[in-house]
């Protein structure tokens, strides 16, 4: 393996199709409409794309990632999430065939407004609670309504919703959502589609016609106190790197900028080669676990731009070269993200350009 490749997060297809066919057996009877923002949360967007197959549409957040994903040769229907920006844009939606989210008069007015040569398919939002974007139960209807009459507007118009507490799972704001919703489902509307990836594996009454999959897709929990194996997901990505030092390690001395951490016993220290400058969270604690031929260590001193270091104990015997394994097989990305007081969402989406993106059929 050359230089350039030390650090890589390896991308293990297989687990990638097995999570799909593991959601889809969540919810049997809704289509798949796979979210692949954010790079498809950091694995590479256009080759996630061009291996998830039979789902309905793919979910973008953003005009230019779904313009990534046409210029790669992707055909498969793309929806914006969050909806175009300025009204400029609808003639790009439609000489791309996408569609769009409407989730507020601005973008209602434009559409209604504008002079489109084809007609385009569109979800209208309705805010059940989360309380960001989306009609508000009070101004739904006649949002319907005028895009049922609009010329620019495909029918039959599809309906979306976005849970906010659907990881509690025993809080019941989720049903209160739910009943909203189903208020205002339209005679003549199109498809429904609610759930998130928590919905989808803990709330099978929100399923509907198409569930939203985004994290879970990826083999991560979306649940704090569940963990990926509880729903028979795998980890697609493994972010790894290797051993470039091992040093002896005397007590009393400290390691790193800032002198943070001292060593208690006399010991050995590993450096890895990586470090926020690839992504990995400067914020990480003392005691934040990585994983080393099989064993987890833990990290001492600071993380620096390159590199962080891990205390291997005295009677290690792990040499310069061997891999470490910072999140992914092995070491749920969630039960690191937990150490560092975060996210796994935010882990695996903040890896920077100078970690290689290595796909495993």
């Amino acid at each position: 393996m050359n230089s350039d490749s030390i650090t890589r997060a390896v991308i293990n297809l297989s687990a990638l199709k097995h999570n799909q066919k593991v959601l889809q057996q969540y919810a049997p009877n809704s289509q798949i409409l796979a979210v692949v923002k954010a790079n498809a949360y950091g694995h590479g967007m256009v080759r996630i794309a061009q291996t998830l197959s039979g789902i309905y549409a793919l979910g973008v957040a953003r005009l230019n990632e779904a313009l990534t994903l046409r210029e790669a040769g992707i055909t498969t229907p793309i929806v914006l999430l969050e909806g175009f920006f300025h009204a400029d844009d609808l003639k790009i939606l439609v000489a791309n065939n996408l569609q769009t989210v409407i989730h507020s008069s601005q973008q209602l007015e434009a559409i209604v407004n504008s002079k489109l040569t084809t007609a385009l398919q569109v979800w209208l939002k309705l805010d059940t609670g989360m309380h960001r974007l989306g009609f508000h139960e009070h101004e739904i209807d006649q949002a319907y309504q005028a895009l049922q009459t609009s010329d620019n507007v495909a029918k039959p118009i599809h309906l979306m919703t976005h849970f906010n507490c659907a990881d509690e799972i025993d809080n019941d704001i989720t049903a209160t959502q739910l009943t909203c919703f189903q208020t205002h489902i339209q005679v003549d509307s199109g498809l429904n589609s609610l759930a998130n990836s928590a919905a989808t594996l803990a709330w099978p009454i929100t399923h509907a016609d198409v569930i939203r999959p985004g994290i879970a897709l990826y083999g991560v929990s979306p649940f704090e106190h569940k963990s990926a194996d509880d729903f028979n997901l795998q980890p697609v990505m493994t972010l790894q790197s290797q051993l470039i030092a091992v040093r002896d390690h005397q007590a009393g001395e400290s390691v790193g900028y800032g002198a943070s951490w001292t060593a208690k016993a006399d010991t050995k220290l590993g450096v890895v080669a990586v470090g926020y400058g690839d992504g990995y969270p400067r914020m990480a604690p003392e005691g934040t676990p990585v994983l080393i031929n099989g064993r987890l260590v833990p990290i001492v001193g600071r993380v620096s731009m390159d590199m962080l270091t891990v205390d291997l104990g005295i009677n290690c015997q792990d040499n310069v070269g061997d891999n470490v394994t910072l999140w992914g097989e092995g070491l749920p990305a969630t039960q690191v993200a937990k150490h560092i007081g975060t996210i796994a969402y935010e882990l695996v989406t903040k890896l920077t350009s100078r970690v290689a993106l290595h796909y495993a059929p």
